[in-house]
Protein backbone atom coordinates (compact mmCIF):
# COMPACT_ATOMS: atom_id res chain seq x y z
CA UNK A 1 0.00 0.00 0.00
CA UNK A 2 2.87 2.41 0.81
CA UNK A 3 3.48 2.39 -3.22
CA UNK A 4 0.19 4.30 -3.40
CA UNK A 5 1.18 7.98 -4.62
CA UNK A 6 -0.22 10.33 -1.82
CA UNK A 7 -1.12 7.59 1.03
CA UNK A 8 1.76 8.71 3.54
CA UNK A 9 0.86 12.42 3.01
CA UNK A 10 -2.65 11.36 3.62
CA UNK A 11 -2.20 9.61 6.13
CA UNK A 12 -0.10 12.55 8.13
CA UNK A 13 -3.04 14.97 7.43
CA UNK A 14 -5.34 12.60 8.51
CA UNK A 15 -3.93 12.02 11.64
CA UNK A 16 -3.67 15.57 12.38
CA UNK A 17 -7.50 16.21 11.90
CA UNK A 18 -9.38 16.66 14.69
CA UNK A 19 -12.47 17.89 13.23
CA UNK A 20 -12.75 15.75 9.90
CA UNK A 21 -15.74 16.04 7.14
CA UNK A 22 -15.72 12.84 4.68
CA UNK A 23 -17.98 12.66 1.55
CA UNK A 24 -18.51 9.95 -0.23
CA UNK A 25 -19.89 8.97 -3.92
CA UNK A 26 -21.11 5.66 -6.01
CA UNK A 27 -17.15 4.97 -5.84
CA UNK A 28 -16.92 3.87 -2.22
CA UNK A 29 -19.86 0.68 -3.04
CA UNK A 30 -18.61 -0.63 -6.12
CA UNK A 31 -16.72 -3.34 -4.10
CA UNK A 32 -20.11 -4.10 -1.75
CA UNK A 33 -21.17 -5.35 -6.02
CA UNK A 34 -23.42 -1.87 -6.53
CA UNK A 35 -22.58 -0.35 -9.64
CA UNK A 36 -21.83 3.53 -9.99
CA UNK A 37 -23.59 5.50 -12.84
CA UNK A 38 -21.25 7.20 -14.59
CA UNK A 39 -18.53 5.07 -14.76
CA UNK A 40 -17.12 2.88 -17.51
CA UNK A 41 -19.50 0.11 -16.71
CA UNK A 42 -21.77 2.61 -14.81
CA UNK A 43 -25.06 1.93 -14.69
CA UNK A 44 -26.47 5.07 -16.87
CA UNK A 45 -23.23 4.91 -19.12
CA UNK A 46 -24.15 1.29 -20.62
CA UNK A 47 -27.88 1.89 -20.75
CA UNK A 48 -28.72 5.76 -20.92
CA UNK A 49 -32.70 4.82 -21.13
CA UNK A 50 -32.55 3.96 -17.55
CA UNK A 51 -31.66 7.70 -16.77
CA UNK A 52 -35.03 8.78 -17.25
CA UNK A 53 -35.95 6.29 -14.42
CA UNK A 54 -34.52 8.90 -12.02
CA UNK A 55 -35.81 11.86 -13.77
CA UNK A 56 -38.77 12.97 -11.94
CA UNK A 57 -40.82 14.05 -14.45
CA UNK A 58 -40.92 11.08 -16.09
CA UNK A 59 -41.40 9.14 -13.41
CA UNK A 60 -44.55 11.43 -12.65
CA UNK A 61 -45.60 11.28 -15.99
CA UNK A 62 -45.45 7.72 -17.25
CA UNK A 63 -47.05 4.38 -16.06
CA UNK A 64 -44.30 2.14 -17.97
CA UNK A 65 -41.91 4.06 -16.75
CA UNK A 66 -42.72 3.31 -13.09
CA UNK A 67 -43.57 -0.51 -13.88
CA UNK A 68 -39.90 -0.52 -15.20
CA UNK A 69 -38.49 1.50 -12.02
CA UNK A 70 -40.03 -0.98 -9.77
CA UNK A 71 -39.09 -4.39 -11.25
CA UNK A 72 -35.27 -2.11 -11.38
CA UNK A 73 -35.71 -1.77 -7.50
CA UNK A 74 -37.28 -5.27 -7.15
CA UNK A 75 -33.94 -6.62 -8.70
CA UNK A 76 -31.64 -4.17 -7.31
CA UNK A 77 -27.58 -5.70 -5.79
CA UNK A 78 -28.74 -3.14 -2.82
CA UNK A 79 -30.40 -5.65 -0.97
CA UNK A 80 -27.94 -8.45 -0.78
CA UNK A 81 -25.04 -5.87 -0.26
CA UNK A 82 -23.08 -5.57 2.63
CA UNK A 83 -20.65 -2.83 3.55
CA UNK A 84 -16.92 -3.33 2.48
CA UNK A 85 -13.89 -2.56 4.11
CA UNK A 86 -13.99 1.32 2.87
CA UNK A 87 -17.45 1.42 4.45
CA UNK A 88 -15.87 -0.34 7.94
CA UNK A 89 -12.96 2.09 7.73
CA UNK A 90 -15.32 5.01 7.92
CA UNK A 91 -16.90 3.39 11.05
CA UNK A 92 -13.42 3.25 12.82
CA UNK A 93 -12.42 6.88 11.94
CA UNK A 94 -16.22 8.11 13.80
CA UNK A 95 -14.99 5.53 16.70
CA UNK A 96 -11.46 7.35 16.79
CA UNK A 97 -13.84 10.77 17.42
CA UNK A 98 -12.53 12.58 14.48
CA UNK A 99 -15.11 11.71 12.05
CA UNK A 100 -17.58 15.22 12.76
CA UNK A 101 -19.81 14.18 9.35
CA UNK A 102 -20.72 11.51 7.16
CA UNK A 103 -21.80 13.40 3.91
CA UNK A 104 -22.95 10.45 1.21
CA UNK A 105 -24.28 10.66 -2.43
CA UNK A 106 -25.45 7.31 -1.97
CA UNK A 107 -29.03 5.66 -1.75
CA UNK A 108 -27.92 2.61 -0.24
CA UNK A 109 -27.41 2.70 3.53
CA UNK A 110 -24.59 0.74 4.05
CA UNK A 111 -22.79 3.69 5.98
CA UNK A 112 -25.08 3.10 8.80
CA UNK A 113 -24.95 -0.82 7.97
CA UNK A 114 -21.39 -0.23 8.70
CA UNK A 115 -21.71 0.76 12.07
CA UNK A 116 -21.42 4.73 11.76
CA UNK A 117 -23.99 6.99 13.73
CA UNK A 118 -27.50 7.64 11.68
CA UNK A 119 -27.35 11.11 12.82
CA UNK A 120 -23.72 11.82 11.80
CA UNK A 121 -24.70 10.40 8.43
CA UNK A 122 -26.47 12.99 5.72
CA UNK A 123 -27.70 11.51 3.14
CA UNK A 124 -28.08 14.12 0.48
CA UNK A 125 -29.42 12.13 -2.27
CA UNK A 126 -31.75 10.63 -0.22
CA UNK A 127 -32.06 6.98 0.55
CA UNK A 128 -33.68 3.86 -1.36
CA UNK A 129 -34.62 2.14 1.60
CA UNK A 130 -37.38 3.65 1.89
CA UNK A 131 -40.44 4.76 -0.04
CA UNK A 132 -42.67 8.52 -0.30
CA UNK A 133 -45.87 9.03 -1.12
CA UNK A 134 -45.95 12.44 -3.74
CA UNK A 135 -48.78 13.19 -2.58
CA UNK A 136 -49.45 13.06 0.80
CA UNK A 137 -45.77 12.28 1.51
CA UNK A 138 -46.39 9.54 3.96
CA UNK A 139 -43.15 7.22 3.60
CA UNK A 140 -43.01 4.01 4.24
CA UNK A 141 -39.89 1.02 4.13
CA UNK A 142 -39.17 -0.08 1.02
CA UNK A 143 -39.24 -3.96 1.38
CA UNK A 144 -42.89 -3.35 2.47
CA UNK A 145 -44.19 -1.91 -0.85
CA UNK A 146 -41.62 -4.50 -2.45
CA UNK A 147 -43.72 -7.52 -1.39
CA UNK A 148 -46.70 -5.49 -2.62
CA UNK A 149 -44.53 -5.59 -5.94
CA UNK A 150 -43.51 -9.41 -5.88
CA UNK A 151 -47.75 -10.00 -5.04
CA UNK A 152 -48.31 -8.75 -8.54
CA UNK A 153 -49.01 -4.53 -8.40
CA UNK A 154 -46.60 -3.44 -10.84
CA UNK A 155 -47.10 0.21 -10.20
CA UNK A 156 -48.32 0.44 -6.33
CA UNK A 157 -50.10 3.15 -5.44
CA UNK A 158 -50.23 4.79 -1.69
CA UNK A 159 -52.47 3.13 0.56
CA UNK A 160 -52.05 5.64 3.46
CA UNK A 161 -55.88 6.61 5.09
CA UNK A 162 -56.70 10.47 4.04
CA UNK A 163 -60.19 10.75 6.24
CA UNK A 164 -62.15 8.45 4.49
CA UNK A 165 -60.62 7.88 1.80
CA UNK A 166 -57.52 6.00 0.42
CA UNK A 167 -54.60 8.08 -0.89
CA UNK A 168 -54.09 6.21 -4.08
CA UNK A 169 -50.94 8.75 -4.50
CA UNK A 170 -47.81 7.73 -6.48
CA UNK A 171 -45.27 6.04 -4.49
CA UNK A 172 -41.16 7.02 -5.44
CA UNK A 173 -38.21 5.69 -3.75
CA UNK A 174 -37.43 8.19 -1.22
CA UNK A 175 -34.52 9.40 -3.30
CA UNK A 176 -33.92 12.69 -5.05
CA UNK A 177 -34.54 12.33 -8.65
CA UNK A 178 -33.34 14.92 -11.24
CA UNK A 179 -35.56 17.73 -11.19
CA UNK A 180 -36.65 17.33 -7.95
CA UNK A 181 -35.35 19.50 -5.46
CA UNK A 182 -32.72 18.39 -2.18
CA UNK A 183 -33.96 18.47 1.36
CA UNK A 184 -32.90 22.19 2.57
CA UNK A 185 -32.16 21.19 5.53
CA UNK A 186 -29.82 18.42 4.77
CA UNK A 187 -28.12 20.77 2.32
CA UNK A 188 -27.59 23.54 5.24
CA UNK A 189 -26.25 20.89 7.52
CA UNK A 190 -23.77 19.61 5.24
CA UNK A 191 -22.51 22.84 3.98
CA UNK A 192 -22.21 24.02 7.78
CA UNK A 193 -19.71 20.78 7.95
CA UNK A 194 -17.66 21.57 5.09
CA UNK A 195 -16.88 25.16 6.28
CA UNK A 196 -16.30 23.81 9.86
CA UNK A 197 -14.11 21.03 9.21
CA UNK A 198 -10.04 21.09 9.09
CA UNK A 199 -10.43 17.93 6.23
CA UNK A 200 -12.69 16.97 4.37
CA UNK A 201 -12.05 13.56 3.05
CA UNK A 202 -13.53 13.07 -0.29
CA UNK A 203 -14.05 9.54 -1.45
CA UNK A 204 -15.01 7.44 -4.56
CA UNK A 205 -16.69 10.67 -6.05
CA UNK A 206 -15.78 12.16 -9.51
CA UNK A 207 -17.48 15.77 -7.56
CA UNK A 208 -19.58 16.54 -10.58
CA UNK A 209 -23.00 16.56 -9.69
CA UNK A 210 -23.53 19.37 -7.65
CA UNK A 211 -24.37 20.90 -5.07
CA UNK A 212 -23.00 17.90 -3.52
CA UNK A 213 -19.59 18.54 -5.51
CA UNK A 214 -19.73 22.21 -4.04
CA UNK A 215 -18.98 21.01 -0.53
CA UNK A 216 -14.88 20.49 -1.63
CA UNK A 217 -14.08 24.06 -2.71
CA UNK A 218 -16.30 25.24 0.36
CA UNK A 219 -14.20 23.81 2.83
CA UNK A 220 -10.76 24.90 0.97
CA UNK A 221 -12.00 28.22 0.86
CA UNK A 222 -12.78 28.24 4.28
CA UNK A 223 -9.17 26.70 5.18
CA UNK A 224 -9.70 23.15 5.55
CA UNK A 225 -7.27 20.74 3.61
CA UNK A 226 -9.00 18.93 1.33
CA UNK A 227 -7.77 15.22 0.44
CA UNK A 228 -9.60 13.04 -2.72
CA UNK A 229 -9.17 9.13 -3.04
CA UNK A 230 -11.06 8.45 -6.35
CA UNK A 231 -9.75 5.69 -8.77
CA UNK A 232 -10.51 8.40 -11.71
CA UNK A 233 -9.50 12.12 -11.57
CA UNK A 234 -12.04 14.20 -10.13
CA UNK A 235 -12.82 18.05 -11.24
CA UNK A 236 -11.07 18.78 -8.07
CA UNK A 237 -8.19 17.56 -7.88
CA UNK A 238 -6.36 20.72 -8.69
CA UNK A 239 -7.54 22.34 -5.18
CA UNK A 240 -6.17 18.96 -3.34
CA UNK A 241 -3.94 18.64 -1.17
CA UNK A 242 -3.37 15.27 -1.51
CA UNK A 243 -4.86 13.12 -4.46
CA UNK A 244 -4.70 9.09 -3.89
CA UNK A 245 -5.60 6.48 -6.54
CA UNK A 246 -6.16 3.12 -5.65
CA UNK A 247 -8.91 0.37 -5.05
CA UNK A 248 -11.10 2.35 -2.39
CA UNK A 249 -11.46 -0.94 0.27
CA UNK A 250 -8.00 -0.98 0.39
CA UNK A 251 -6.71 2.79 0.39
CA UNK A 252 -9.24 3.87 2.77
CA UNK A 253 -8.46 0.93 5.80
CA UNK A 254 -4.53 1.91 4.78
CA UNK A 255 -5.40 5.48 5.30
CA UNK A 256 -7.01 5.02 8.24
CA UNK A 257 -5.29 2.85 10.41
CA UNK A 258 -2.09 4.29 9.13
Amino acid sequence: MDRIDGLEPARRLLAQSTHTVVLTGAGISTDSGIPDFRGPNGVWTKNPAAEKMATLQTYMADPDVRRRAWRNRLESPTWEAEPNAGHRALAALERRGVLHTLVTQNVDGLHQAAGNDPDRVVEIHGTMREVVCMSCGTRTAMSDVLERVRAGEEDPPCTANRGAAVCSGILKSATISFGQNLVAEDLVRAEEAARACDLLLAVGSTLSVYPAAGLVPTAHLSGAHVVIVNAEPTEYDSIADVVVRGPISLVLPALVEG
